[in-house]
């Protein structure tokens, strides 16, 4: 599949402010970037950075005042398998070294605080797949896709009392179960095809038979149709923009057209109410 991204960020700083920016498609196995176009400010210079493991490519450097940025990236995504049920979870001596901390509580996921309840609500299923997939699914019946729920502070703690979130929420507190479940679990940032509306997505994926299987805890996007930004322990690790001070977000505009879907001869030129027709809005 090839998909077109695009992202347009607009933001104020009141002053000189150290800033990391996760807008650009990775180098990550399983998606090939064939052309990209970055559009940033007059005068603004961002150096790019990208982690020899995960192929996340960061902006890192000082922005200040009215700033634009703007991201255009034709992506060929490889076919993604839905994750199977008998896939199964090594003992944590066999597992990597570099899967290890996606076992541990972090930031937004306090792991030891649902041992319990991931032991009674999902340890009679057999430990892998089937376990991960009882997990989705208990998320699906149980929380409530609502904005304005939840804010940048919420946690898996929090949002297990509200029942509630947006996209970062449901993927915390999925990691959250997994890990308490013996399933490594690692959050995803990433461009989604046919998400409505359009926005950055954050998923996650599972370490099951030695290899990584990404899920959608939303089930508002199909997983052969993203394109991964960055990976990490939750959400402070892929936000989109991490500042060392205050900062004004003014515009946001995000979408991903597939582009091998050839676009009706006859399209209507009334308000967009798709993704293909929302990119006209950028």
């Amino acid at each position: 599949m090839r998909v077109q991204v695009q992202s347009r960020l607009a933001y104020e700083f009141p002053e000189p402010t150290e800033t990391i920016a996760a807008i650009l498609a990775a180098h990550a196995p399983g998606q090939i970037v064939e052309s990209e176009t970055l559009t940033l400010s007059d005068g603004v210079r961002l150096a790019e950075s990208t982690d020899p493991v995960s192929g996340a490519r960061l902006l890192r450097g000082p922005l200040n005042g009215r700033v634009t940025l703007g991201y255009t990236a034709v992506v060929r995504i490889a076919p993604r398998l839905e994750l199977p049920p008998t896939l199964q979870v090594a003992p944590w001596s066999q597992l990597p070294v570099a899967v290890l901390p996606y076992l541990l509580p972090s930031r937004y996921c306090p792991v030891d605080q649902f041992l319990r309840f991931a032991a009674r609500e999902f340890g009679h299923l057999q430990p892998g797949g089937a376990r991960a997939l009882a997990i989705l699914d208990w998320l699906h019946v149980n929380l409530d896709y609502v904005h304005g729920v939840s804010t940048g502070t919420t946690s898996a703690s929090d949002t297990f009392i509200d029942r509630a979130g947006v996209c970062r929420d449901f993927t915390h507190l999925g990691m959250t179960l997994c890990r308490a479940a013996g399933i490594p679990a690692r959050a995803v940032a990433a461009y989604a095809l046919a998400l409505d509306p359009p926005d950055f997505h954050a998923v996650f994926e599972v370490f099951l038979d030695g290899g990584w299987w990404l899920v959608d805890p939303t089930r508002l996007a199909p997983i052969g149709g993203m394109v991964r930004i960055a990976h990490g322990r939750d959400a402070a690790d892929i936000a989109f923009l991490t500042t060392a001070g205050m900062v004004t977000q003014t515009e946001m505009c995000v979408t991903v057209i597939d582009l091998d879907v050839k676009p009706p001869l006859d399209k209507p030129s009334q308000h967009p109410n798709t993704v293909e027709e929302a990119a006209t809005t950028c």
